[in-house]
Order: structure tokens, then sequence, then C-alpha cells
């Protein structure tokens, strides 16, 4: 399972695309996985047969764990860098495979090896197709080798220069098992990855690790999980692990929670005991802005580009955004500091079958009125299919939440984490108001503006709203406040 974004620590398994046996071509996409941020398709770096699928759909798994095998033809390594990497595991390795190749002339093959997906550590097999269920047997069979034998199945990791083949890293046989990130933080903090003791799955070195080898005093704790490593081989050729189940019976329901849901949870819990939010309302005849629309949409300017309230709500918060500025910042607890952004990456909250997504667009402020709905629509049909990758989804700078899809007035938004301000739109509808001295029928909405108040007085906060909310009722602003 690779770290398809910076800090996620696991994803669950959504959908797989093969099946034990399929061949699969390099850049072939083999499954779906769902991440705290997203669902994000991943493929396949080699040319071969399916081996094995290690966990079921449904399943979290850990990231750096191995989630699938390929048997690729052809590929077999030395038999030289085994020996240099670690001769005792070599004449310890007959033990795990006799068991599992039950023809003599199977056993005299040279040992191949089975690259995993995203290369960290291989799975020591024969030549020849391994059966699945004598595998266990290996397991009962350790414990009759020499004590070093014992974790019969610690071969499956230490072949450690087939992996850095694989990621092009040179011939080197005893480079530690780490991926990039953690590498360039052991390189940050002046640790030496050679001297950690790894904890992850089949021997990889987590930035746990990194930290434990960097602190100076609670270091040697992390020598007492060495073990772990033996456990994920050990599993590994059994059956497919069960994934996770809604449980039901006649008075509830109960639903895990996990993926995008569990982290928006966090993510909104740890906005509203932070940062200390203020919401502001305005009220106000939107009618000149919904006729716009109407005229938008019937002309040639906006020709197969999709025109609706949004379209233009949007480009009236990146005027008024330019008109103050300062709404556009983020609030730096560590440095304490305020960061003034001088770009516009517009969130926009959208509700798909996963739960709330906000991805953004960037540099939205340097975008004309038809890239501008090009770029909403794509954002929009992108969520509520659930193909939003994690990079659309960071560095967003301000968000709109538009509550009056659902017939909604308004509401009190949450901060998005990282941001200043969060716009709410409420609905559209036609109500009685005062214009030109008479009572007429006219189209009203109410907008609701929540701030950090840290960096984001009243003043600052009232002004913003009230430039958006007369862009809004005179949208010929647009044009000359922009």
């Amino acid at each position: 399972m690779p770290d398809v974004g910076e800090g996620l620590t696991e994803a669950e398994i959504l959908k797989w695309y093969v099946q034990p046996g399929d061949t699969v071509e390099d850049g072939q996409i083999v499954c779906e996985v769902e991440t705290a941020k997203a669902a994000v398709e991943l493929p396949i770096p080699f040319d071969g047969t399916v081996h094995e699928l290690r966990f079921a759909e449904g399943t979290t798994v850990d990231v750096g764990q191995v989630i699938i095998s390929v048997n690729v033809g052809g590929g077999a390594a030395p038999e030289a860098p085994v020996a240099e990497a670690a001769p005792v595991a070599q004449a310890a390795a007959p033990a795990v495979v006799a068991p599992v190749a039950p023809v003599a002339e199977e056993e005299a093959e040279p040992q191949g090896r089975t690259p995993v997906l995203v290369g960290y550590g291989v799975a020591a097999s024969s030549t020849k197709r391994r059966p699945r269920k004598p595998a266990p047997g290996a397991v009962t069979a350790a414990p009759v080798a020499p004590a070093q034998a014992a974790p019969a199945a610690v071969p499956v990791a230490v072949p450690v220069s087939v992996p850095e083949q694989l990621n092009g890293h040179g011939p080197g046989a005893g480079r530690p098992l780490a991926k990039p990130p953690v590498r360039k933080l052991a390189k940050d903090l002046g640790v030496d990855l050679a001297t950690v003791t790894p904890t992850g799955p089949d021997g990889i070195i987590t930035r746990e690790d990194v930290h434990a080898a960097a602190a100076p005093a609670p270091a040697p704790a992390v020598e007492a999980p060495a073990p772990t490593p033996v456990a994920h081989p050990v599993a590994a050729p059994t059956a497919v692990q069960a994934a996770p189940v809604v449980s039901t019976d006649a008075r509830e329901t109960r639903v895990p929670v996990k993926g995008v849901r569990k982290a928006t949870a966090a993510a909104m819990v740890g906005s509203a005991f932070t940062a200390p939010h203020v919401t502001e309302f305005v009220t106000f005849d939107i009618t000149r802005t919904m006729k716009l629309v109407e005229e938008l949409k019937s002309g040639t300017d906006m020709a197969g580009l999709r025109v609706n309230p949004l379209l233009l709500i949007a480009k009236a918060v990146l005027v008024a955004v330019r008109r103050n500025p300062e709404i556009n910042a983020a609030w730096d607890e560590a440095a304490q500091e305020i960061v003034l952004k001088h770009y516009v990456n517009l969130g926009i909250a959208a509700a798909t079958p996963r739960g709330l997504l906000v991805p953004n667009i960037k540099d939205a402020h340097a975008q004309t009125l038809p890239e501008l709905s090009a770029s909403l629509s794509e954002l929009i049909s992108t969520a509520r299919d659930g193909k939003t990758t994690p990079a659309a989804m960071q560095g967003g700078t301000f968000t709109i939440t538009n509550v009056g899809v659902f017939g909604v007035d308004t509401g009190t938004p949450i901060l998005n984490p990282g941001e200043s301000a969060i716009l709410a739109v409420g609905a559209i509808k036609l109500q009685p108001w005062v214009h030109k001295g008479k009572v007429k029928p006219r189209q009203v909405t109410t907008l609701a503006l929540s701030f950090d108040h840290r960096l984001v007085d009243g003043e600052l906060g009232s002004k913003f709203l009230a430039d958006v909310a007369a862009i809004l009722e005179q949208p010929k602003r647009l044009i000359s406040w922009a």
C-alpha cells in the first residue's frame, strides 16, 4: 500500500480489478483504494501474472503493507545478492519452501522472488506456481530448525537488493527498507537508517522509528516491537482477510467510521475547538444576479459551459477577496504568525456518497468567468464520481459551501482547517421585498460568513461579507470592482 498522500497512514481497498492468474502490464490499474482524503486508483509497476491478493475488498490496510504479489516472467534475480544479504537466512530458506513444493524437481530449481506492488520487500517462492493450502505447514516446520531459523518467514523480507533494483537505487545489498518520505525525514534529522530498528510490515522503517532513533532517551523503546515484521509474512499466504461489515439488528445499525468521514470528523472537531469562530449573516435581493445567469445561459460567450448562481457567487467572492486581501489568510500556531496568501485556491464543499469533500480550484483568482465555470464543473463532477485526488483537496485558502441546494436558508459553517473564512450560501427564494419603495416579489437569499477571530476582526469580516452581497445585488460591480 503506497503513501498516496503526505501524512496518510492507511487506506481501504474499495475494489480489485484483477484476480490471481490474471496477466498485468506496467501501469495497469489493479485496484481502487479510499484514503482519508479521496478514492485513488493504484497502477501496477510490473509486467507479469498476479500471484496473490493479500486483502479483501473493504479491508483497511496500513501504508507499507503488501497488498498484491506478482510473478514477473523471466525476472528472477541472481542468487549472489541473497547470499550477500543474509547467509543464515538463505540456509533456512528450504525450510520454508520445501513444504509447499511437493515435487522434488521443484525443490532443485533456483529460488525465485515475487516482487510486490510498492517494492518494499519480496516474497520468496519457487519458480513454479506455489499451492496456497500447504503454506501454513511452513510455519509449523520452523520450530524444528535451529534457534536462528525460528522466525521461519523472515527470509521473505531479507533480500533487500531486489526492491532497490526495482526502485532504481543500485545493487547495494544492505540498504534499509524505507519509503522516500521516511528517508528524507531521516536525512533532515541526521539519522543513519542503518542504525534504526524497523517496526513496520516486512521490515520497513517507519516515521515513528526515525523519530524514536533521533530522540536521545526513548530510542531503545523501539526494540520491543522488533518481531512485528514476522507477523505479516506468516499471515500473507493464508486466505484473504475479511472486510469489516456493517452491524445491523432490529433496533439499530452501526457503521464503522473510516476513510473520508473519519478524516472529516477529526478535522472539524479540531477546527471547531482550535479557531474561535464568529459567524455573521446578510440577507439581500439577488434578483439581478439571477437575471444575469439567464442572460449568460442564452448568450454565445458561455456556450457549452454550465452557468448557475454558484458561478457568479464564486466570482463575487474572488472580487471581494481582492478588495479585502486580509480575509485570505491562515494562522500559523507554531510560528505565531499570520500568513497572508497572495493567491486564492477556492474550495467548494461537495456532498458525495463517501462524505463531505472540499476540493479546491487552484489559482481561481486568475481565471476568467468561462475558465472558472469549466473548473467548477470538473471539480463537482469529479467529486461526485469519487475520483477527487488528495492533491485537489490540499492547499485551499477560502471555501464556499452551498447549503441552499438542500432548501436550507442559512447555517453557521465550520472553518476548513488551515483557512480563515468560509461562506455558506442559503436557498434563493421568491419573497416579498421592498424594491424602489414598493413591496414586490423578489429573489432573496442569505449568506453566512464564519471566520477565525484570531486574525479576522469584526470590521474585516463585515466589510468582506457586505462586498459579496453588494456585488450580487448589482452584478455590474463584477466589472467595476474587479
